[in-house]
């Protein structure tokens, strides 16, 4: 530690720092246009000039380290003319369209000119002005305002990891662009955006559309993966005019994936479903919501009688809120039924008595960064977990990544080892690096595993296995390091032998010393298993009498009752075409959706308008068991309910007990009492696999903008490059350590 005075405070402060991060961190106010805390340092804009003492030039406070007994000054007259200066300058150019910009309210550029700036400009001469460039659906631009801070270039070099906007040319003839004249289409584009502290990228879908004063904000949680996003959504007069993120370095940082970011589109410019509506005579009537509810409760009641409870089945969407899922299964089961599930694209149920209470990630989203290596297993994080990616991308830095996989992926990082294989292999390959951690075992280490795993087993069952070279190479690589993680993607659960691959996976990170984890399907799979939507466990782990049928077995086999949470199974479901005959072939289906377009209208009996994620209150768990939870950012349009209310109504028309909730928080408090009541009763465990099959399968993977209804509906998105199958080109990969000199 050193000790430096800033404006006459004295401050302690570690050595190395630079000026502009220990005033912050004293709530000293520095101005800066490209100074950004998760970028490198550029020091381009010069607007964070200070007077240091012993220096005859004003000095960059984000480019200046601290030394002991510095004593620094930004309010004084040489440090302010200095700035006043820099502003000057920066002004020459920017054209003076305030009144029609979308920054406008909310720039940077405004705020630092009201203090720094000069009321009369002794410019005289012509203003530079720039072509725009076409960056695609998602971004505006006026790059007339650009002052070239370059944030925009070093987050997509050092933070996503694609290289797609470079500065070209020099001098006043200097523009931020592609060098290709393509567009940008990263999955987290959308980022630059937030950096941009003028108005030279804005976002295209909310352009022109409100005044930042305007718009009220509400906080959110994104449904569209288990990391569970933080928002901020703005408002004007009940309407979604744009979303950005809520800072939160526990889960999503500062930064957004664009689907996160633009699906909100599908609140407005999809056609809603405003009322309900039942077939009549193959007809669809609009009918009041009592007429369809006592429709609903009658007929799953005469059919629970008639036909057997058995015969009910609930599938509902791991976007689903946690309070909507956990009163569908209290519907179904109060019903007498246990056949409820979410687990949409799992194709392997087999293991299923061996899970853990919930999905886990092994590890903290915040620590992913930290890993000193990791092995993947059928995972995309680019195209599954984008903002997941960006945290493995930091890893690289010090750490290595290794990746086994069905197909080709181009990660935004590098990778020190990679493994491609087909599907009739997966299993051996994974076998392989278990049988060599298996022959590099001591026999302490072995009496250690022992109460974990059945080691001889385990070396019979790979004991014919081929160990090669890469095999060998991926496990030193977790050996020698001090924390490594073993992590699971898409491709992994979706495997026609999925059981098997978790289980070799979880043998090779206890073998290795190594955490062990998956990224489960959709936004709230966590809240699902608390809440009891699976078929084999109740609310909270808790045991049920008779196991129900997993979603396979309710398709394949079919039902002759359906009751569907948010969720169109003919286009989600691993077995989609198995699973839309099924409905099709139901006697009786209830669908509770937010589209009119809903494939249910093909094969439904009843359909219920029901609120969108951003339309009502309730909670999602992500991954690492953190509950978020949130209230609703505008009202659901005409007559749609949130759908927890619609459930509480069934409940009691269904005659069922204890459905008298007031609230999403009481249902929530419920549920949180029950898991508090059996507290960490449920423990994952390990058996070993009798044989290692070879005729395994992995369905197509789905394309990031089709995974829910709310992106499907999104135009903004569909309009992308991602969404159309148009894969980013290959780029020379980056060093995580590049940062940029002298503006590119």
């Amino acid at each position: 530690m050193v000790s430096i005075e800033i404006d006459g405070k004295k401050i302690e402060a570690e050595q190395g720092a630079m000026i502009i991060e220990v005033a912050d961190a004293n709530g000293i106010t520095i101005p800066r246009f490209c100074y950004h805390k998760k970028l490198s340092i550029a020091a381009n804009c010069r607007m964070c000039l200070v007077e240091v003492d012993g220096s005859k030039k004003p000095l960059p406070a984000c480019a200046t380290p601290i030394s002991d007994g510095m004593v620094v000054k930004t309010q004084s007259e040489f440090a302010q003319d200095s700035q006043k200066s820099v502003m000057e300058f920066l002004l020459i150019n920017h054209p003076l369209d305030c009144p029609i910009c979308d920054q406008g309210g909310e720039c940077e550029l405004q705020d630092v000119a009201l203090e720094y700036g000069k009321d009369v400009s002794r410019f005289s001469e012509k203003k530079r002005a720039v072509v725009d460039e076409d960056l695609g659906p998602l971004i505006e631009t006026e790059m007339t305002r650009c002052i070239h801070c370059t944030r925009c270039v070093r987050f997509g070099r050092e933070v996503a990891g694609i290289r797609e906007l470079g500065a070209v040319g020099r001098g006043e003839h200097m523009e931020i662009s592609t060098f290709i004249e393509q567009s940008v289409d990263s999955e987290v584009s959308g980022n630059i955006i937030d950096l941009c502290p003028v108005g030279a990228l804005t976002a295209k879908p909310s352009r022109y559309q409100a005044r930042s004063w305007e718009m009220a904000q509400r906080d959110s949680v994104s449904p569209h993966d288990c990391i569970g996003a933080n928002l901020h959504v703005h408002t004007l007069r009940n309407r979604v005019i744009r979303v950005v993120p809520k800072e939160n370095e526990e889960v999503n940082e500062v930064w957004l994936a664009d689907r996160d970011r633009y699906s909100y589109e599908a609140l407005t410019q999809s056609e809603r479903l405003l009322k309900p509506m039942i077939r009549q005579n193959g007809n669809w009537q609009e009918v009041d919501w009592e007429t369809a509810l006592e429709r609903a409760a009658s007929k799953l009641n005469m059919m629970a009688q008639t036909d057997g409870a058995d015969q009910i089945a609930a599938i509902a969407h791991p976007s689903s809120t946690t309070e909507e899922m956990y009163l569908l299964q209290k519907v179904i089961r109060g019903l007498g039924s246990n056949n409820i599930d979410h687990r949409l694209r799992t194709s392997d149920f087999t293991w299923q008595k061996f899970e853990p209470l919930h999905p886990e990630l092994g590890v903290k989203l915040s620590e992913l960064d930290s890993l000193d290596s990791c092995l993947l297993i059928g995972a995309n994080l680019r195209k599954e977990q984008p903002l997941a990616s960006l945290r493995v991308r930091k890893a690289t830095r010090h750490g290595d990544i290794a990746s086994i996989g069905l197909y080709p992926v181009y990660h935004n990082f590098n990778l020190k080892h990679e493994i491609i294989t087909d599907a009739e292999t997966w299993l051996g390959q994974l076998a392989a690096i278990a049988k060599y951690l298996l022959e590099r075992q001591n026999e302490s280490e072995k009496e250690h595993w022992s109460d974990a795993m059945d080691l001889e087993q385990l070396e019979n069952l790979v004991a014919h296995v081929p160990v090669k070279d890469e095999h060998k190479n991926i496990a030193e690589m977790l050996l020698q390091s001090d924390k490594s993680s073993i992590i699971l993607g898409a491709s992994a659960l979706e495997f026609s032998y999925a059981g098997h691959l978790r289980l070799l996976s979880k043998a090779i990170a206890n073998l290795s010393g190594s955490s062990y984890g998956f990224f489960p399907h959709g936004g709230n799979s966590v809240g699902a298993y608390l809440a009891g939507a699976i078929p084999h466990r109740g609310p909270a782990g808790a045991d049920v009498e008779q196991d129900g049928q997993h979603i396979k077995d309710l398709f394949e086999q079919g039902k002759k009752a359906y009751v569907l949470l948010k969720t169109e199974p003919g286009k989600e479901s691993v077995i989609a075409d198995k699973a839309r005959q099924s409905l099709e072939q139901a006697d009786f289906v209830i669908s509770m959706t937010c589209h009119a377009d809903d494939e249910a209208f093909e094969y439904a009996d009843i359909i219920l308008p029901v609120a969108s994620f951003l339309e009502t209150s309730g909670s999602y768990v992500n991954l690492n068991g953190t509950w978020q939870d949130f209230s609703a950012a505008v009202n659901a349009p005409a007559e749609a309910k949130p759908a927890w209310k619609v459930l509480r109504v069934l409940g009691n028309l269904l005659n069922l007990k204890n459905f008298d909730y007031v609230s999403a928080e009481e249902v929530r408090k419920e549920v949180k009492g029950r898991l508090s009541a059996v507290g960490d009763r449920i423990k994952p465990k390990w058996q070993c696999p009798e044989s290692l099959p070879k005729n395994g399968f992995s369905p197509r993977p789905v394309n990031m903008y089709q995974i829910d209804g709310w992106l499907r509906r999104a135009p903004s998105l569909q309009a992308t490059a991602l969404a159309q199958g148009r894969e980013i080109l290959k780029r020379p990969r980056l060093s995580p350590f590049h940062n940029i000199v002298g503006g590119v």
